[in-house]
C-alpha cells in the first residue's frame, strides 16, 4: 500500500466555528441545502462523534452514487475534524482509503483560513499524483464556497 498527502488551504469570509458546525455537525441538515450535488446525508452510525459514519448520497444521474465517512476526531472547540473516506464510488478499484484532516482558522478580517490535508492510501504500488486529485479539491473548494454563500445570506444559521 502506498501513501500519498496533499495539502490545500483557502479562506473564506465566514467565521471558523459557522463553517465547522455546517460542514461537520449540522451537515445532514444543511448541506442539502447548499448544494443541487448532494441528495443527502445521514448518520448511519453513532451519534455524530468520533466513530460515527456519516453516508452522503448524490443525486440520480450523477457518476458518483454515495460516500461514506467514518469520523475519527471532531473537536468543536479548535475547529478540527479528522475523517475517512471508506466506502464510495471515488474509492475505484486502486484506492483503499482517504484520510481528510480539516482545520478552519481564524482570519484577521472575520473569516477564516480552511487547511486540508488529503491522505490517499492506494491499493498495491498505485501512486496518486497532484494532478490525479485536482478535480477533487475543485470539488472540496467548491462545497466550502457553497456553504460561504449560503451562510452569508443566511446569518442566523450556525451562528
Amino acid at each position: 500500500m502506498g501513501i500519498s498527502k496533499f495539502f490545500h488551504e483557502f479562506k473564506t469570509k465566514v467565521a471558523p466555528h459557522r463553517m465547522f458546525k455546517t460542514l461537520f455537525t449540522e451537515s445532514h441538515n444543511i448541506l442539502p441545502k447548499v448544494t443541487p450535488y448532494i441528495k443527502s446525508v445521514e448518520i448511519i452510525k453513532g451519534d455524530g462523534g468520533a466513530g460515527s459514519i456519516y453516508k452522503m448520497t448524490y443525486p440520480e444521474g450523477d457518476h458518483l452514487k454515495h460516500e461514506c465517512h467514518k469520523i475519527n476526531v471532531i473537536d468543536p472547540v479548535n475547529y478540527v475534524t479528522n475523517y475517512t473516506l471508506v466506502e464510495g464510488d471515488v474509492l475505484g478499484d486502486k484506492i483503499e482509503s482517504i484520510v481528510y484532516e480539516v482545520k478552519f482558522e481564524h482570519s484577521e478580517d472575520g473569516g477564516c483560513v480552511v487547511k486540508q490535508i488529503s491522505e490517499y492510501h492506494t491499493k498495491g504500488d498505485f501512486e496518486i499524483k497532484e494532478e490525479d486529485v485536482k478535480a477533487r479539491k475543485e470539488q472540496s473548494q467548491g462545497l466550502f464556497m457553497a456553504c460561504e454563500e449560503y451562510l452569508s445570506a443566511n446569518p442566523h444559521v450556525c451562528a
